[in-house]
């Protein structure tokens, strides 16, 4: 039987995964954070994990080194409600097996886990060109990315106040 690690700080999404987990006949566990989810890999033995980009106070991808460090070559799916090529490209780079915009169902997490292509709706490349809006989001994205999320020098370097941008990322994405 597989076992799974779903590492999400809000409380009810992590509980509704690992139900939907087990009702599919899999073993699940859920972390509400990066020591919690450490401690949970150092007592078992896991066949994929599932990690939110956004936890409580820190970054997904900064735990995703020490997962794979305890448990190397497990298979981790990222989940993110503000995706981004940049985080997706980070997080593959760091070990990632795939990356998956919310919401994401158990099917799509447990097809993406298996290694299979999901093409969820906003991950799809499309033929037609991003909007202006979208390419902005997705640049300041990248340039977040490369100041390691420090607001302020970003904000510098995009020609922009610190609140202007910090508004920007408290949005959702615009869709394509």
């Amino acid at each position: 039987m597989l076992r799974l690690l779903v590492v999400d700080d809000d409380e009810v999404f992590r509980q509704t995964l690992v139900r939907a987990f087990t009702r599919r006949g899999l073993q699940a566990e859920g972390a509400a954070d990066g020591d919690a989810a450490l401690q949970l890999l150092r007592q078992h033995r896991f066949d994929g994990c599932v990690l939110d980009l956004k936890l409580a106070g820190a970054s997904g991808l900064h735990l995703l080194p020490p997962l794979l460090a305890l448990s190397p070559g497990l298979p981790v799916v990222v989940l993110t409600g503000y995706a981004s090529i940049a985080t997706a490209v980070e997080a593959v780079k760091l070990g990632a097996l795939n990356y998956l915009a919310k919401p994401a169902d158990a099917d799509e997490i447990l097809a993406a886990l298996r290694g299979a292509t999901v093409m969820a709706e906003q991950t799809v490349l499309e033929a037609a060109p991003m909007s202006v809006d979208r390419l902005e989001w997705e640049h300041i994205q990248k340039v977040l990315a490369e100041n390691e999320g420090n607001i302020s020098e970003t904000a510098r370097l995009l020609g922009m106040h610190r609140r202007t941008l910090q508004r920007k990322l408290q949005k959702r994405p615009v869709r394509r």
